[in-house]
């Protein structure tokens, strides 16, 4: 058949608005996902090859593509912290799994349950680990040396940290098992992946934070959107920004010697006074306290006028939103990153909602003005006057 004749369709997660129905080629994503388990992770015949995910998941459609290098696969069908928060690392070692593959979300409740998965379990066939979902911050890299690294027979074992997306069921950043590993940092773009960071000019920057574009065509790039004959949508999902250039969604920092950190979703980008702040900043600093269990934050901010700052927080088992625990939060994110993080308003609530692939759902929040339903949300003088605001987040008001 035709090198792009129709693979699958793969539905984007929807963290920053309606889900995108791709279609990916066959060939594309063959020599794709070809490239990126031989290659930048190093998996071959030899490796039991393990990623945690669910079937709604591009990971799902990637830990297949292990087949492709002649890898065993294994499939998991259950909760990853059921009975205990260790129950991959027990799967890892009953299955002997030599590469491992999970989100950052799962690695860091491991860090912060200060499990130590490495003396519990026998993980000597453990070679590699992999990342994505989210970023990896640099005290989730120490934990995985620390507490899982020990456990491996293999004196050259890599954690690596990957960003991509369903858009092209692969990654644009990630690991080279010929460079070294740095905490925090994903090591390079990936082979076939011109990826720039673009200020707001256009002009490819480094060592500043920027958009993740694609300045050149990579393998497996859609072939299209379903139901889009004219491919009106897909030109606007990626190349209304940029003439020629497709834009992702992320905010990423090239680093002088190809590194690259990335810094969340620029569609859910806070603003503040015109400072620019990724979502993930927020989270590393919140997350870190161990009376937070897990968090969301939103910017109401529409129009080019400021609006309110909101901290979503649950609370740890036992723990409460209560006047302590808020002073706490503000002085971490005054101190580690600025005044202007400091948000409006603090609130507790019983959960955050997630994506199937287990992301936060930074949909952009819209201000509704109460009592006036007819009021269009896009109309400056509808928001004109913010007493009278409620705020919805997708899963709960």
């Amino acid at each position: 058949m035709p090198f792009d004749h129709p693979l699958w369709v793969l539905y984007s997660s929807g963290t920053t608005g309606l889900p995108k129905p791709i279609v990916h080629g066959h060939g594309g994503i063959v020599l794709e996902h070809l490239k990126m388990l031989c290659l930048h992770q190093d998996i071959s015949e030899r490796d039991v090859f393990f990623w945690y995910t669910t079937t709604g998941w591009m990971m799902w459609n990637y830990l297949a593509g292990g087949l492709l290098a002649g890898a065993t696969i294994v499939l998991y069908d259950g909760s990853a912290t059921h009975p205990e928060t260790d129950a991959l690392w027990a799967l890892a070692a009953r299955t002997g799994v030599t590469y491992f593959g999970t989100g950052a979300p799962y690695l860091l409740a491991c860090m912060k349950q200060e499990l130590r998965p490495a003396e519990r379990h026998d993980l000597s066939a453990l070679r590699g680990a992999g990342s994505t979902g989210s970023p990896l911050p640099p005290e989730g890299f120490r934990w995985v040396y620390e507490a899982v690294a020990p456990g491996s027979a293999a004196p050259e074992f890599v954690l690596g940290s990957l960003s991509g997306g369903t858009d092209v069921c692969t990654a644009f950043i990630g690991p080279c098992p010929l460079l070294p590993v740095r905490a925090g940092i994903i090591s390079g773009r990936c082979l076939g992946a011109k990826v720039e960071s673009f200020d707001a000019a256009g002009h490819p920057v480094l060592s500043e934070v920027g958009e993740l574009v694609l300045t050149k065509p990579m393998p497996s790039m859609p072939v299209g959107f379903w139901n889009d004959a004219d491919g009106e949508r897909y030109r606007a999902s990626y190349y209304a920004d940029y003439r020629g250039v497709w834009r992702h969604g992320d905010w990423v920092m090239v680093l002088p010697d190809g590194g690259c950190v990335i810094y969340g979703r620029s569609d859910a980008t806070l603003n503040r006074g015109g400072v620019r702040m990724g979502t993930s900043e927020f989270y590393r600093v919140v997350e870190r306290l161990p009376e937070v269990a897990d968090s969301l934050v939103i910017d109401t901010g529409q129009l080019g006028q400021d609006g309110q700052l909101i901290l979503f927080v649950v609370p740890a088992a036992g723990r409460s939103v209560d006047d302590a625990l808020t002073a706490k939060i503000t002085s971490a994110l005054r101190g580690e990153l600025s005044p202007r993080h400091v948000p409006t308003e603090i609130r507790e609530v019983p959960g955050i909602p997630r994506t199937l692939s287990g992301k936060k759902l930074e949909v952009p929040v819209r201000r509704i003005l109460l009592g006036t339903p007819a009021a269009d949300a896009a109309d400056p003088d509808a928001l004109a006057n913010p007493e009278v605001l409620a705020y919805f987040v997708p899963g709960g008001a």
